[in-house]
């Protein structure tokens, strides 16, 4: 057992010890009362199935990492990365002998079957708890719409895009590497972000509507609310659609996709049927906000800087013999170097992350604020959240731990504190 083994044994580990412990202490605060002045009185009744419902979603995620962890370390320790890259080799000879290629076609065709028997194997080892997760646990509360045709047809066309998307990104990265080694960070990374930028500009108008049914906002009251708030504010939007949320779950949810010229707000039917106008707008306002405040184009680029950080550093570890090794393979490839280092670099990602959803967390504390300054209403966006939270039965009460390493989104009492100090437009 090498350095690099040990290092890896200690960080998978760690990184599973740290994030059950995160669990364990976010189950012990599930029934902890609720601060006064939340506007966060509920029935009893209410209040019990919802600590139920986020207590039995920590105990099915404690039971998938431990899972998850456990495969892994069996898989790794039982030598299954070196016949997976065996039987990767040979199938990317024989692809590469009928494509009629050279040695650098071969090695393309090795990382792409690498690659695909990698993600296969993955998403087979998840498959028991996504079915656990929608059919029993989602179904159990009253959530799951999901039929188990759409969980098929969804599971098919994410493999597809996977196969038609990421494959030739893949062979163009397989590609820079076989030319400039190691030294191909720069050119790969250039590759990975412009890739990023094409798929925002795609997704709306192509990838999102292969999952769902996006349609445009009829006119009417609702509709004329919001326009006379997206032009009052100069903004401008591609669209304004409602989405067929309810064909896969009974939760409420509205988001904002696109870049430039594809800017658009979707809304779930089911946040339409929950929310009255007001509230709506209010929602509407909050995802103007982080257009608005910039949010949206510099996450993504803290995002392509992370990417460009994460390829100089593999750059350092892509050709490391000792780290092969470490997994249990004997021959330096240049598709198998990008996995160990992913795996590497995983659970090192899991506390680089703290910052990243600490400024996450930030910029919702702004949008919410912009909301409540543009329609001088912050109890109306109160009200929608505190709605949005009871419908989606959200965890009120996570601990710390739990909100530093996961939570994109502040605790919603926290939300609701920050708005309850701001001032009400009257008249």
């Amino acid at each position: 057992m090498n350095t690099y083994c040990i290092i890896i044994l200690a960080a998978v580990t760690g990184s599973w010890l740290l994030q059950t412990a995160a669990a364990v202490l976010g189950l012990g605060r599930t029934g902890t009362p609720l601060p006064a002045g939340t506007g966060l009185d509920m029935e009893p009744a209410r209040r019990e199935r919802m600590q139920r419902y986020v207590a039995s979603g920590m105990r099915l995620n404690i039971a998938e990492d431990t899972a998850g962890t456990a495969v892994f370390l069996v898989f790794w320790l039982c030598g299954g990365f070196g016949v997976a890259d065996a039987l990767s080799r040979s199938a990317g000879a024989l692809l590469g002998g009928f494509a009629g290629g050279g040695p650098a076609v071969t090695g393309i065709m090795t990382g792409l079957v690498f690659f695909g028997l990698l993600g296969v194997l993955s998403s087979l080892a998840g498959l028991p708890f996504s079915l656990w997760r929608t059919f029993v646990h989602e179904e159990r509360f009253g959530f799951n719409r999901t039929t188990p045709l759409t969980f098929v047809a969804d599971r098919l066309k994410a493999g597809l895009l996977v196969a038609v998307m990421g494959g030739p990104l893949a062979a163009g990265v397989l590609w820079l590497l076989a030319l400039y080694g190691p030294e191909a960070w720069l050119p790969v990374w250039l590759l990975v972000s412009v890739f990023s930028l094409l798929v925002s500009f795609l997704a709306p108008r192509y990838l999102l509507p292969l999952f769902n049914t996006f349609t445009p906002l009829p006119q009417g009251a609702l509709r004329s609310a919001i326009d006379r708030y997206v032009t009052g504010q100069g903004y401008t939007l591609s669209g304004l659609f409602v989405v067929d949320g309810s064909r896969r779950s009974a939760k409420v949810n509205a988001y904002f996709t696109g870049l430039g010229r594809q800017r658009r707000i979707a809304l779930f039917d089911t946040l339409l049927e929950k929310l009255d106008d007001d509230e709506v707008v209010a929602v509407v306002a909050h995802e103007v906000g982080h257009c608005t405040l910039g949010h949206i184009p510099v996450m993504l680029g803290l995002s392509v800087a992370r990417t460009g950080l994460m390829l100089w550093l593999l750059s350092f570890f892509l050709t490391e013999p000792q780290l092969f090794a470490a997994f249990g393979v004997q021959q330096v490839s240049y598709h198998a170097g990008l996995v160990f280092f992913s795996l590497l670099f995983t659970p090192v990602s899991l506390f680089t992350g703290v910052g990243f959803h600490a400024l996450l967390r930030r910029n919702e504390y702004a949008a919410d604020a912009f909301a409540a300054r543009t329609t001088g209403r912050p109890d109306v966006l109160s009200s929608a959240l505190r709605k949005l939270a009871s419908e989606n039965m959200t965890n009120l009460n996570p601990h710390p731990l739990q909100v530093a390493l996961h939570y994109t989104h502040p605790p919603l009492v926290q939300r609701l504190q920050a708005l309850g100090a701001l001032p009400v437009r009257r008249g």
